[in-house]
């Protein structure tokens, strides 16, 4: 059944607006993916605030060249292309789709996406999916700081106990 021209128009908004608000986009070729299994996969991705919707690769297209993005689109392979976004993290699209592209193999891939203002490819992505969340660099981070202090308090420790 043919898709009228309003569908394709508000599918082309909704398209441009993922580009131009979101704080990461992951371009998602699936091929083969069973009902159930992207049933789960969309129930992951939201509960890490992501969101997953399939699109024409024309209005993909059309979409990144009418947005904001700086540099060159990568070339969407063969078969069905997904976007996954987030608005409230960075690297959870990247770092969810790898996860599942683990779990399902050839099934679902990262073929590029944007991050920052700018397209990414393939590796590119696949390096932004290693960096850990913002809550655990953080915690990261306290452990730096708190590290010398608590080798501090045990030398301390240390030497109370040896003059005791």
């Amino acid at each position: 059944m043919a898709v009228s021209r309003q569908a394709k128009e508000e599918s082309l908004k909704k398209a441009t607006d993922v580009f131009d608000n979101s704080l990461s986009t992951v371009f998602v070729n699936f091929t083969g993916v069973g009902g159930n299994e992207i049933k789960d996969l969309r129930r992951d991705l939201n509960e890490k605030g992501v969101q997953y919707s399939v699109f024409k690769k024309t209005l993909i297209k059309i979409a990144a060249s009418n947005s904001k993005v700086d540099g060159d689109m990568p070339n969407l392979e063969n078969g069905e292309i997904a976007l996954a976004y987030s608005t409230e993290e960075q690297t959870a699209p990247a770092a969810s789709i790898k996860k599942w592209s683990k779990e399902l193999g050839d099934k679902i891939n990262i073929i590029g996406g944007v991050f920052e203002g700018e397209f990414k490819n393939k590796e590119e992505m696949i390096e932004i999916a290693n960096i850990p969340s913002l809550e655990v660099l953080r915690g990261m981070f306290v452990n730096v700081i708190n590290s010398p202090i608590q080798r501090m308090a045990i030398v301390l420790d240390q030497i109370a106990q040896t003059k005791a």
